[in-house]
């Protein structure tokens, strides 16, 4: 199985622009710049941005999952996922990606939420992929 996302960029760069595409069409010439990345309230996505909305979104599905698997079906969970980024010796990282999620999980204990959450955190395919510090809160509904 093999997944694809095309980048087109045109200038310079901190004056040029972009857009993005996936294979799937969800995205399509989505446009992106420096200014989006790196400058706050710029319109436009960015690469971080999508990072971020693959983890929470690989995160989540995974939790369900897990939560099926241990005997406990949700009933809903929504996960924000923040990637933060920091400067050091002149280059940008994605230092940490910070999960803030809820569930509505019938016939479980915030304790075993918590410890299924942690427990995903570092199994979702998405989180494998990446070297970075993830921290989690996790709470019932």
């Amino acid at each position: 199985m093999k997944r694809k996302a095309s980048a087109v960029w045109n200038g310079t760069l901190k004056e040029g622009k972009g857009t993005l595409s996936t294979g799937s069409g969800a995205l399509e010439r989505q446009p992106y710049s420096f200014g989006a990345r790196f400058e706050e309230g710029k319109a436009g996505t960015n690469p971080e941005e999508l990072i971020a909305a693959a983890e929470a979104g690989c995160f989540t599905m995974a939790l369900g999952g897990d939560l099926s698997k241990a005997g406990h079906p949700p009933e809903k969970l929504s996960t924000e996922a923040t990637a933060e980024l920091k400067q050091s010796d002149g280059q940008w990282s994605i230092a940490t990606i910070h999960l803030v999620t809820r569930g509505r999980v019938p016939g479980v204990d915030q304790a075993e939420f918590q410890r299924l959450a942690e427990a995903t955190k570092t199994n979702c395919i998405v989180s494998r992929a990446l070297n970075v510090e993830f921290t989690i809160d996790a709470k019932l509904e």
